[in-house]
């Protein structure tokens, strides 16, 4: 069922078991991003009002700052899986399709590489904050868990570009 010539009209069809997680993945992360994104305008708007009668909300540097980094976590798959990211085209284009199919396929390997190393380094930094018991200046909340979420981010990114490898240009997601 499926395959390589299924039709192209749905990016990632529901029935390809792997990328079907990934890609409610993806969506589920989006919609982390888009919380933080609405977090960080509450928050915002609440403590210039606030200061407006003498009483800033206290803590609203420490969640503008985690939820910065949620937002930017939970968006970079959806921008890797919807191909949002900034394209050099006018060289790519002149190379030959085989020397566009080497050059895709380096930068994909070495995308996934990437990827994988920030995902590890992130558990790795996750760990050290988890055992410092670093928290957050004011509000004293944990900080161990964002580089924790950055690194499912990171896998998850780096399983969307192992989708892009395997199926050449097909977007996992339509915008």
């Amino acid at each position: 069922m499926g395959g390589a010539s299924e039709d192209s009209e749905h990016a990632a069809p529901a029935g390809h078991g792997f990328f079907a997680w990934v890609r409610v993945v993806v969506f589920v992360l989006a919609g982390v991003a888009g919380l933080g994104i609405a977090t960080m305008m509450v928050i915002t708007c609440l403590d210039v009002v606030l200061r407006v009668f003498g009483r800033p909300l206290t803590g609203a540097l420490d969640i503008v700052k985690v939820a910065g980094a949620v937002t930017i976590a939970g968006a970079l798959p959806y921008t890797t899986a919807v191909k949002g990211h900034v394209a050099i085209e006018y060289f790519f284009q002149k190379l030959s399709r085989r020397g566009r199919v080497v050059v895709d396929t380096t930068a994909r390997l070495l995308g996934m590489t990437l990827f994988g190393l920030l995902s590890w380094e992130s558990v790795q930094y996750g760990l050290s904050l988890q055992r410092s018991g670093q928290v957050t200046a004011t509000l004293k909340l944990p900080l161990f868990w964002v580089p924790y979420l950055v690194a499912f981010s990171c896998v998850a990114v780096a399983a969307v570009i192992l989708y892009n490898l395997l199926h050449p240009g097909k977007a996992m997601i339509k915008p």
